[in-house]
């Protein structure tokens, strides 16, 4: 398990996930389809798009059924 980053807000119904500012503790963006969970290794969805600058990427999660995605904001999410 590695940590994928912060969701930082949500928008059209993703969760939107940004990469950690460390770059010594920042992993490679995963791929499109990797499974993602919470802390507690619950499943939150999967990673549907990877976007935005090279250097620090955001990573768009489709939430699985019954995933509240408000209380995901500010939460750090890991690829399972």
């Amino acid at each position: 398990m590695r940590r994928v980053g912060s969701v930082v807000r949500t928008a059209q119904r993703l969760a939107v996930v940004r990469l950690p500012d460390d770059e010594t503790d920042r992993p490679d963006p995963p791929d499109v389809g990797t499974r993602v969970v919470d802390e507690s290794l619950d499943g939150v969805g999967e990673v549907v798009d990877v976007f935005g600058p090279v250097d620090r990427p955001y990573v768009a999660v489709t939430p699985d059924d019954g995933v509240a995605l408000p209380p995901l904001v500010g939460e750090r999410l890991y690829a399972r």
